[in-house]
């Protein structure tokens, strides 16, 4: 799976040579939302954000052309398009509709956590679904979203209720990548065991495994940096797909993952960003060949355990 974080100060400088096509959809996009909506979105800013935006959105179309082929899905992360304002926005929807025209997966990688009300308009903006007066609204149309369970079954409930509306899944947050994991995730509880193993049994609970894949609508993130844990998330959760950042840029190995696999090549998800965007860093070449090349060597490393 091809993750996509896109940093404006590394991005690649091939794809992002002719930003014509992609300053064209952004310009006209927010030229429609000011027109109908009678909106500044304030001169001043603007300028830089859209340059910044068309270039993210120039870099992203360049990436998924290239190592779009050796994947199953795209998870774009939110925050990296947030960041630059609605024209970011408009470059996450640029990014998502193109992933579609090549026939990808997306998964949001939003990692959403609150109160049970605002949770529901997260969901919504993610899955879509809204009811307005002109008809209901798409959202982004993801196909599933990551999301942060730590706030409880309530605040959980919403996302996995609009999952099942819209055909969509939700990968649970279980045990993340990041050294800070350990923190609190790994913490002992009073009843025995760590964090992450009673939100493995929440996960696995909350799902409905399918008929024929028998793999649940519900999944888990589970960080590739700690594959020691992952026969054990295995046992906890049998059904439930795995998410499994940290391969590459954080230090995972794809060949450390072979417990994530025993429920079939479906249930796990190998999930890489920088270790591709970046590859010509390493291997040297035009970009988008090091990129293709770095995401079929995964691929093929992935397919080997299932």
């Amino acid at each position: 799976m091809l993750g996509i974080d896109p940093d404006p100060g590394k991005l690649w400088e091939d794809a992002i040579g002719d930003l014509a096509e992609s300053r064209a959809r952004l310009v006209m996009a927010l030229a429609d939302v000011e027109r109908s909506a009678a909106l500044d979105l304030g001169r001043g800013g603007r300028t830089a954000r859209l340059e910044a935006a068309a270039a993210v959105l120039a870099h992203c179309l360049g990436l998924i052309d290239a190592a779009g082929p050796a994947c199953v899905a795209i998870k774009p992360q939110l925050a990296c398009f947030e960041r630059l304002g609605f024209p970011g926005w408009l470059a996450l929807e640029g990014t998502i509709a193109h992933a579609r025209a090549h026939e990808l997966l997306v998964i949001a990688d939003a990692k959403r956590g609150d109160f049970p009300g605002s949770a529901r308009a997260y969901e919504q903006a993610v899955f879509g679904g809204i009811a307005t007066a002109y008809g209901p609204s798409p959202g982004l149309g993801a196909d599933a979203v990551t999301q942060n369970p730590l706030l409880g079954r309530d605040a959980l409930a919403p996302f996995l209720d609009g999952a099942r509306e819209a055909g969509a899944g939700v990968f649970v947050l279980v045990r993340t990548s990041n050294p800070g994991a350990a923190d609190f995730l790994d913490a002992e509880l009073a009843a025995g065991g760590p964090l992450w193993e009673r939100i493995a049994g929440m996960v696995d609970a909350a799902g409905t495994p399918g008929p024929e894949s028998g793999l649940a609508e519900v999944g888990a993130v589970c960080g590739a940096t700690a594959p020691e844990h992952l026969a054990r998330m295995r046992e906890l959760m049998p059904h439930a797909p795995f998410l499994l950042p940290g391969v590459g840029a954080q230090g995972g190995s794809v060949a450390d993952l072979a417990p994530a696999f025993a429920a079939g090549r479906a249930g796990g998800l190998v999930s890489a960003s920088r270790s591709i965007a970046g590859a010509h860093e390493a291997l040297g070449g035009a970009p988008g060949d090091a990129a293709r090349a770095e995401a079929e060597r995964l691929r093929e490393a992935a397919w080997a355990l299932g």
